[in-house]
């Protein structure tokens, strides 16, 4: 009798609970930003100040995370993923108590906007450990012809968290709490996914059984030779694409709460149910690219990056001059609906374009610019205060640049015949949960 099927159920309930985490960690991400503009708006913060909550999180999520990923090296999977999820947990409850006393005026606004600055940080420092360590327990327990279809299973999850999390979210603003009430759920979950990973999940890393990789500066991915690999001129087009790519998506995002806001002309708080759901279509349109379109069609990184950027410049037009809010949301799932084309096609062009010794590198240098995009959302949020319509435009114009660059140059006209959904690809986007 072949020993296939009772290992594959042997690993059937660890990799069930490593589902549960990516799942609760995406929920908690998404659902946050769906009711921090009406948090920004009841408090008084401004709306930069608002966008840039999340800014110092995804740089320390940034610079953090190789650091980490060389611990579970030294220390074993399990212990990462916990301390990742203790880092959620307690960065998540600090938000929420922060917020409750914003909401109840127990202080000014920019100092409850400097302790959910720090409070949210904690996640970027810590909430980065689980990644790295999950992809790394799940390869180690599959074959290669098994790992695609794991990672994939992985990446699922933290699209499905993307779309439930914004929906949930209202259900948990309730009368005592009120809009710090989906924080403190998320946390909750976060508790309870900690205690089932403790018990749950079984360990058989030894500490230190793994070769130790070399030490890197600053949370960027290095060669052996010491040169920075975001600078190799292989994966360089790739990166500046991908970077431009997550900053205009990022900018889209940060930016809708408040458009609703506005064009609605309503109190935050009965905003709010607008928001969920303009947030909750593109959160689909990117799941139905990245989980149906792209096997349905058999599209190619070259393709993906193409119509990625077309689709996204689109959406942004119709969001930009969208006369009511059916347009804003029919515009922000049009965008959706590219951005999710155009990021698993840099990411798979990114890894088809180095070499085998060089897979782990790229995938920590698109981790990179995938969490560090986010620092500029501000920027865009301050456009918008000027001209309301100014970030949609811009990003149309960088999008159909990006266009340009992707019919034009080399490299990325060379990536013809690859699959997008590779190992490499679906563990890329699956590390950039703090950039997205």
């Amino acid at each position: 009798m072949s020993t296939a099927a009772p290992e594959a159920r042997s690993h059937r309930g660890p990799f069930a609970i490593l589902f549960g985490v990516s799942v609760v960690s995406a929920m908690g991400n998404s659902g946050m930003w769906s009711v921090l503009p009406a948090i920004g708006r009841q408090i008084g913060i401004p709306d930069v100040l608002v966008a840039a909550i999340f800014s110092l999180s995804a740089v320390l999520w940034a610079i953090s995370s190789p650091f980490w990923a060389r611990q579970s090296d030294l220390r074993g999977r399990k212990p990462m993923i916990l301390l990742g999820l203790a880092g959620f947990c307690v960065s998540m409850t600090l938000c929420a108590v922060v917020v409750s006393a914003g909401l109840h005026h127990l202080a000014a606004p920019m100092v409850i906007f400097g302790l959910f600055l720090t409070a949210r940080a904690l996640f970027g420092l810590f909430g980065s450990a689980s990644n790295p360590a999950t992809q790394a327990y799940m390869a180690e327990r599959t074959s290669r012809e098994e790992r695609t279809q794991s990672m994939a299973t992985l990446a699922g999850a933290f699209g499905l968290g993307t779309v439930v999390g914004p929906l949930l979210a209202p259900l948990f603003v309730l009368p005592v709490v009120g809009l710090a009430g989906p924080m403190f759920a998320f946390a909750i979950l976060a508790g309870v996914m900690l205690i089932v990973v403790q018990r749950g999940l079984p360990e058989t890393f030894k500490p230190g059984q793994a070769e130790a990789p070399p030490r890197r500066g600053l949370g960027l991915p290095f060669r052996g030779d010491g040169a920075a690999l975001w600078k190799d001129p292989r994966l360089k087009p790739f990166l500046i694409y991908g970077f431009l790519v997550a900053s205009c998506q990022t900018a889209q995002s940060q930016t809708l709460g408040f458009l609703i806001i506005d064009k609605l002309k309503l109190p935050p708080m009965q905003a709010q149910g607008y928001i969920t759901l303009a947030m909750a279509a593109g959160a689909v349109a990117g799941l139905l690219a990245q989980w149906g379109l792209i096997r349905m069609f058999a599209m190619r990184p070259r393709d993906l990056m193409r119509w990625g950027v077309a689709a996204a410049a689109l959406g942004n037009v119709i969001v930009a001059f969208a006369p009511d809010y059916a347009a804003v949301a029919i515009g922000f799932a049009i965008a959706n609906l590219g951005y999710g084309f155009a990021r698993p096609g840099f990411t798979a062009g990114a890894s088809l374009s180095v070499g085998a010794k060089d897979q782990a590198g790229a995938a920590g240098a698109i981790a990179a610019i995938n969490g560090l995009n986010v620092v500029f959302g501000p920027l865009f949020v301050m456009l918008y205060r000027t001209v309301g319509w100014g970030p949609f435009v811009l990003n149309a114009v960088v999008l159909l640049g990006l266009l340009v660059y992707a019919l034009r140059q080399a490299a990325l006209k060379r990536i013809s015949e690859a699959d997008p959904q590779d190992e490499a690809t679906l563990a890329s986007l699956e590390r950039s949960d703090e950039g997205s």
